[in-house]
């Protein structure tokens, strides 16, 4: 897997949301069975893309995990949606990549799925694919990400640490007037009266103005020279939700909903031409042993704690970029960071 270059996480800034404490690694893969997978496509200056896979255990038609999506605002193209919400389970893993690229990944992931010992029978899959738009740092209208960089996604996928930042996805997305990509976070609580973790991964992409632990944050407060940035009507955000609670589609899909909710927290604007959705998963189906309702307050406020930290943790670990038609967005300087929340100037 490939690995953010050094950068700092919000944690490492001394910036802690919630009182939930984060799994081991304060990531997706925290949720037992989960694994992440990045292909980056970058030929400088002008295509920065790629696709990020969230595999799920051994996730296939024949072994749906129970699944629901949400979504806040509806400008965008998650392949796979209306199936995904009619039935509530989830048929095959989780891509991510450029807006135009995302027809080309899907039909590379029906491929890659149809070759399984376990789909050899197969005559109906639903692939479900999310994407961003990251036109203003890459050539979008070349389409660059083809089936073999989505098979490397899917064949590298592993547990352990993620990547963040300008890596598969998120290579050439931005969000809040940085640099952004590829975030994520997890957490720990006691759910039904057992301990339970949720994992977030988010593909940052959206306007609006940067606000960290309720104060906010802009290129200007950081000392950096204003410059003009991707267009609000071009953003968007998908987040994936898992965890190893036993929810059925419906519950998973309240959970959603809080993830987008999230997104309020971080300063996002859910523009007209933004596409923010979140789809969410179990990887523990345990029929019969449902979470009651009365019990799932405290993942809820995981989630929403997870999604904040995860959309930091993408702007840390993303470096400033110079793209298509000589585009730049800067990263977010995470050495000035904590004079601007303490009130003082970083300069």
């Amino acid at each position: 897997m490939e690995h953010s270059a050094g950068r700092a996480r919000s944690r490492d800034l001394g910036i802690v949301i919630g009182e939930f404490a984060p799994g081991p690694l304060d990531a997706i893969t925290d949720v037992p069975g989960v694994r992440v997978g990045h292909a980056t496509v970058r030929r400088p200056p002008d295509v920065h893309s790629g696709v990020t896979a969230v595999v799920p255990g051994a996730v296939g038609p024949h072994a749906p995990l129970p699944a629901g999506v949400f979504t806040g605002n509806g400008y965008g193209k998650l392949i796979g949606t209306t199936q995904l919400a009619e039935l509530g389970t989830l048929e095959t893993p989780v891509l991510l990549t450029s807006t135009l690229s995302a027809f080309r990944v899907a039909d590379a992931l029906v491929g890659w799925m149809l070759e399984r010992p376990d789909c050899a029978d197969v005559r109906s899959l639903n692939p479900v694919v999310g994407e961003c738009n990251d036109g203003f740092l890459s050539d979008i209208r070349a389409r660059p990400v083809r089936e073999e960089h989505v098979r490397a996604a899917l064949d590298r996928a592993s547990g352990g640490p993620v990547a963040e930042g300008c890596v598969g996805a998120g290579t050439g997305t931005g969000a809040l007037g940085f640099k952004a990509g590829i975030g994520t976070s997890s957490r720990t609580t006691d759910v039904g009266g057992r301990r339970r973790t949720a994992g977030v991964l988010v593909q940052a992409n959206f306007g609006g103005t940067l606000r960290v632990l309720g104060r906010t944050v802009t290129p200007r407060s950081l000392g950096l020279a204003d410059a003009p940035g991707p267009a609000a009507e071009t953003g968007s955000c998908v987040i994936v939700v898992a965890t190893d609670a036993p929810l059925d589609a419906r519950q998973l899909t309240r959970l959603a909903r809080r993830a987008v909710f999230a997104l309020a927290r971080t300063g996002a604007a859910y523009s007209h031409g933004s596409g923010d959705y979140a789809l969410a998963l179990t990887t523990r189906p345990e029929p019969g042993a449902l979470v009651a309702d009365t019990e799932l307050s405290p993942l809820f406020e995981a989630v929403l704690d997870a999604v904040e930290e995860s959309v930091l943790n993408s702007l840390l670990a993303a470096t400033t970029t110079t793209g298509h038609r000589g585009h730049t967005l800067p990263a977010l300087p995470a050495d000035r960071l904590p004079d601007v929340l303490a009130g003082r100037s970083p300069c």
